[in-house]
């Protein structure tokens, strides 16, 4: 996998944050009960999020009465965090800023440190150095990626319009390959991954806001109009009912200290 540490992974999504919130899809429930009950987190549980963007999977945690506290060096997705409460009794993330190269946290703090659709931006070894340090003994390193799955006819219409981007091929993750760096890594044990179904059902604005919240998306206005052209005629040529499904395959990759 590419390291994109380089490629100024906290400023490239400033503008950005809207569309990222509204467009960007959650993870599988059934992903996130299974990293529970595997990690063997409760009530109480502290899980750091690394890199939670406007908080998508700190909530998701959250919700199940975990313990999160996400860390976020861009200003402006952290802010956009902080506004979204979780529901009932459940506690509230707190959100911090931080890096995943160095989060501020004391040293073994963490029941788990979470990276969702994050890690392929971080410097690997360096963040892997980090998550050791502050996991508690025997705490687990968790990497999530929602990857497009292209035996859905609409799925990889659109995956081709996006790969056809001028920067998409130095930043889209291979799919299965994503969490590579944990599964070699020697600070960890157990290393595995797991695969869930999961899926969008948009309509037409919404296939142009998910397309649009990628940091590579285009700017100029030449190439936003023949950018969404392109993503009309194919929402077009699959919709029903004026909606498309957007299929990915939610990869997971556990790993403990």
């Amino acid at each position: 996998m590419s390291d994109l540490s380089g490629s100024n992974p906290t400023g490239r999504f400033t503008g950005l944050t809207e569309l990222y919130a509204q467009y960007r899809p959650n993870y599988p429930s059934g992903a996130a009960d299974f990293v529970v009950r595997h990690c063997q987190l409760r009530a109480g549980s502290l899980v750091v999020d690394v890199g939670c963007g406007t908080g998508i999977s700190s909530r998701l945690f959250a919700e199940r009465g975990l313990k999160v506290v996400g860390i976020e060096p861009n200003a402006e997705m952290r802010t956009r965090a902080e506004s979204e409460l979780v529901p009932g009794a459940n506690p509230q993330p707190e959100y911090r800023n931080g890096t995943a190269e160095a989060t501020g946290l004391d040293a073994g703090v963490a029941d788990a440190v979470l990276a969702a659709q994050a890690f392929h931006w971080f410097d690997a070894d360096a963040a892997l150095q980090e998550f050791h340090r502050i996991l508690k003994p025997h705490g687990w390193v968790v990497l999530m990626w929602n990857e497009r799955d292209a035996s859905n006819s609409f799925t990889a219409a659109y995956g081709a319009i996006i790969r056809a981007l001028p920067d998409a091929a130095a930043v889209e993750v291979p799919r299965g390959d994503a969490g590579a760096a944990l599964l070699a890594s020697a600070l960890f044990e157990d290393a595995e991954r797991f695969a869930f179904k999961n899926e969008q059902l948009l309509d037409e604005n919404g296939v142009l806001g998910r397309a649009f919240s990628a940091s590579y998306a285009p700017k100029d206005p030449l190439e936003v109009e023949k950018f969404t052209k392109h993503l009309r005629k194919v929402f077009q040529e699959h919709q029903q009912n004026g909606y498309v499904s957007l299929r990915y395959e939610t990869s997971v990759y556990l790993a403990r200290k």
